[in-house]
């Protein structure tokens, strides 16, 4: 029997069930899914069943419900740290946990006018100013991530942590919507989107049969 549970959204659409279940990925531990589907008359009561903030995604171990995805991040770091899911050096720690954070509250245009779609292809639709600018400083965490602490690795860390399963869905975005990259930004994509568990994620994506309008144009 798997130790965890985790519950997630439509893997096509749902960016934030994307991170988590990498997280849960990279740390080794056992697991089962539950995908619910987003935008059905059901939805919101099937995620309070599992969730109490009524979002995906959450894990469950025994008793335990952890449901946000930054405390995701730091329980599966704890529990497994031989998956060095955080950088051992405590500058590069800081230093993902700061960019992760901002992953988390930040990039709302990026969010707003390119939502997540693996299975499509819109290129520069919806390329705002705005979105420009996420863009831009999306590129200079990466960059400056990897010439500080990724030298030695091909992650933005080195080794593959949960800043950059939070970026990941940022990831899928670029080839979604073509951005134009530099080639050391381009490099990092490729790298992420070749890892064995983002293809099993976009293999089950493109293999769904729901459609939500809202992220399809």
């Amino acid at each position: 029997m798997a130790d965890f549970t985790i519950f997630i959204g439509n893997k096509n659409y749902s960016s934030w069930s994307l991170r988590g279940w990498l997280m849960l990925k990279a740390s080794g531990a056992a697991f089962e899914e539950v995908l619910i589907a987003m935008q059905q008359p059901n939805t919101r009561a099937e995620m309070l069943r599992h969730s109490p903030s009524g979002r995906v995604p959450a894990i469950k171990r025994g008793e335990l419900v952890i449901w946000e995805s930054l405390a995701i991040a730091e329980y599966l770091a704890e529990q497994f740290p031989k998956a060095k899911l955080w950088p051992k050096d405590p500058e590069a720690r800081a230093v993902a946990r700061a960019v992760s954070a901002e992953m988390h509250a930040g990039f709302q245009a990026l969010r707003s006018h390119w939502p997540m779609n693996i299975r499509s292809s819109f290129p520069n639709r919806g390329l705002t100013p705005e979105v420009q600018n996420d863009i831009n400083r999306i590129s200079a965490i990466w960059r400056d991530c990897r010439t500080r602490f990724g030298k030695d690795g091909t992650f933005l860390l080195g080794h593959f942590t949960n800043a950059d399963a939070m970026y990941a869905p940022v990831v899928t975005r670029f080839r979604t919507y073509k951005a134009e990259l530099s080639p050391e930004d381009q490099t990092y994509c490729d790298q992420v989107w070749a890892l064995p568990a983002m293809q099993e994620w976009a293999t089950a994506a493109r293999n769904e049969p729901w459609v939500i309008e809202y992220a399809e144009f």
